[in-house]
């Protein structure tokens, strides 16, 4: 009978270890396996791939410059094994077909430029999106180069679905810019953030939810944002360097990925800016 007794408690104690094990890896391990990113997209820009790209035409920001379509001027050149996203000086005017989101053309200009979007190619709801890129320069007056992520239902050109009737910058339409830089700023620095919806069309505040980073623009430099619960992190090759607390969930649409360069004043400018990007991907936690 204490043999049968000895054997039960050892079973007792056996089932009790064992959920406590079961316990343990539902916890952090369950954790820990919630942090593993999986890769859904990844360009490495071998080739200009039409399945994850499109020429994006159209006059924002009062730019001076006129987005060009499939490479002309070399504006979107894949060689390399990187792209290289350019502002050129062709030294003459020249007419422009861009319109503004209100049908107005833009005039005359001797500069053109490159600009591509994800729209309708490949869109993702939330996870995490970067691109390793670089400048040419540190800083000129009027550069504008920028990375950035935009609502999938815009109303801006392109429009290719029915449900391309959002406009900028409410739900639907959102902005996240990953990486700008302004080139009538400070050299070597970039800023990054969400853009805040004032809730009507065309009325956002492009500066409570940014700042401003320090960085070698000329260097090769990995930047991201990515969805930590409600909050919006920002990261320079992974290391964090802003986040916006709370304002994840107000971007629950999918979105696209834009990499353009503009000139956004009237300060001269000679030969060519580059945006040189090695890849860009998205991942989603697994």
């Amino acid at each position: 009978m204490k043999h049968i007794l000895t054997i039960l408690v050892i079973a007792f104690l056996s089932v009790i270890i064992s959920c406590a094990d079961s316990n343990k890896k539902k916890g952090p391990l369950a954790s820990l396996a919630s942090d593993v990113w999986e890769v859904d997209f990844l360009d490495n820009f071998d080739t200009f791939d039409t399945d994850n790209w499109q020429d994006q035409r159209i006059w924002v920001n009062n730019e001076k410059q006129c987005y060009v379509p499939d490479n002309e001027f070399g504006t979107r050149e894949v060689s390399d094994g990187s792209l290289k996203i350019k502002v050129i000086n062709i030294g003459e005017k020249r007419s422009c077909d861009n319109l503004d989101k209100h049908g107005v053309q833009q005039s005359d200009t001797e500069y053109v430029a490159g600009r591509i979007a994800s729209k309708n190619r490949k869109e993702f709801v939330k996870g995490k999106w970067t691109a390793r890129l670089k400048l040419s320069s540190n800083g000129e007056a009027s550069m504008f180069p920028a990375w950035w992520i935009l609502g999938a239902q815009n109303n801006e050109s392109p429009v290719q679905e029915p449900d391309e009737n959002i406009c900028w910058p409410l739900t639907g339409s959102g902005e996240i810019d990953i990486f700008e830089h302004h080139g009538d700023g400070d050299d070597n620095h970039f800023t990054t953030g969400a853009i805040k919806s004032l809730d009507t069309c065309d009325k956002g505040d492009w500066w409570s939810l940014r700042t401003g980073i320090k960085t070698s623009l000329n260097e090769y430099h990995e930047y991201s944002v990515e969805w930590q619960g409600s909050d919006l992190v920002y990261r320079v090759d992974d290391k964090e360097v802003y986040r916006n607390v709370g304002e994840g969930d107000k971007y629950p649409e999918p979105m696209f990925a834009i990499l353009n360069y503009a000139k956004i004043t009237d300060s001269p400018m000679k030969g060519e800016w580059v945006m040189e990007v090695d890849w860009v991907k998205h991942q989603y936690r697994k």
